[in-house]
């Protein structure tokens, strides 16, 4: 590019015809001119500017490289963390049904078992007033039980005071059946 044939194009190369690599930077010579540079020096300027080049071109496409692989990378990762809030709210929700379920049941249980002690509640009272009932025949029996046992005891009682009131000797007869006394 640089490789001119002539002084006046030597003096002002231009570099915006295309861009300059280090192959370029190795292999343009200029010519020669009264009081100009130290070839050796220049030489040596080119080719430690063209080594300086092609390292910053390689660690240019290194970074590019990595910038490809990190945004791949960072484009996992954003995949993954869509999938996690996903699975985070798809959990929540699990959560939050199990629960409002779970809470649904339990209220079902107590209303059942609230209606179970209810019913045994009724069945236990009526067994009570049964059994009160029962309690209050039972005194009721004893009660003209003992009625009766008292009027027996009377009874007895006057009875004994009748025969008490007989004279002691007075002469006993015994009871004869109707059917020998026919005889």
């Amino acid at each position: 590019m640089f490789n001119h044939e002539s002084s006046e194009a030597a003096s002002q190369p231009t570099t915006n015809e295309r861009t300059v690599s280090p192959l370029d930077l190795r292999q343009t010579t200029f010519p020669t001119a009264w009081k100009g540079y130290d070839q050796a020096r220049v030489r040596a300027f080119l080719l430690a500017a063209s080594e300086s080049f092609e390292a910053a071109a390689r660690e240019n496409e290194r970074l590019r490289q990595e910038i490809t692989r990190l945004d791949s990378v960072i484009r996992q990762h954003r995949e993954l963390e869509a999938t996690l809030n996903n699975t985070l709210v798809q959990a929540q929700k699990v959560s939050d049904d199990m629960r409002n379920h779970a809470q649904l049941e339990a209220d079902r249980l107590v209303r059942e078992a609230k209606g179970r002690a209810e019913l045994l509640m009724a069945a236990a009272q009526n067994r009570l007033d049964d059994v009160q009932r029962e309690i209050d025949g039972l005194k009721m029996k004893r009660r003209e039980v003992e009625v009766g046992i008292e009027s027996i005891i009377g009874a007895l009682n006057h009875t004994l005071e009748f025969v008490r009131e007989q004279p002691r000797d007075a002469r006993v007869v015994t009871h004869q059946p109707r059917m020998q006394a026919a005889s």
